[in-house]
């Protein structure tokens, strides 16, 4: 079945179309979610309150861009809702100052691996990472999203990147040791 009726039939609740939305992307999707989530209850939780978002709402989809990234949009945005009501995200920031442009990074790391230097930054860096370098959204809707300045998700990024560059020359150090 082709997804323009898949999304036409979803549009008129059409419960055999939505099973099969959510069994062709729940995967990406929730791939999409570990990336902000740590907690696996978390995760599961958050994909499956993006999926009722996107069943609720795919009427404001109007056809214009990738159906995959406007689900992509909603999965994000219910990611940081969650992150926003946890305890832990008074973002761990750091104090924002300018520290220069920080290098780009460029390692060539398996997609596993790189999950794994992500999942040891702290909440802050790793939504703003993800935002910005994986999801593609600018410092000022970062800002706007998040209700923190545009200098603070600058700074953020740069002390990401150099983070995880630390934790791939730890990593590689004890490969190299091992």
């Amino acid at each position: 079945m082709d997804l323009q009726k898949i999304i036409l039939l979803c549009k008129n609740q059409d419960a055999n179309a939505q099973r099969h939305l959510y069994s062709t992307y729940s995967g990406l999707m929730f791939s999409v979610v570990k990336r902000y989530l740590k907690n696996e209850e978390d995760a599961e939780d958050a994909l499956i309150e993006s999926f009722f978002k996107i069943f609720t709402k795919i009427n404001t989809y109007k056809g214009q861009g990738s159906f995959e990234g406007w689900m992509r949009r909603v999965v994000v945005n219910e990611c940081l809702m969650k992150l926003r009501k946890k305890r832990n995200f008074t973002m761990a920031l750091e104090e924002a100052y300018d520290i220069g442009e920080a290098e780009m990074i460029t390692p060539s790391l398996a997609y596993q691996d790189l999950m794994k230097v992500l999942e040891n930054l702290p909440t802050g860096y790793r939504t703003i990472f993800n935002l910005y370098e994986i999801e593609g959204y600018k410092h000022r809707e970062i800002a706007e999203k998040l209700g923190i300045s545009i200098n603070t998700s600058k700074s953020q990024l740069i002390l990401a990147k150099k983070r995880i560059r630390d934790l791939i020359k730890k990593k590689q150090l004890i490969e190299r040791a091992g």
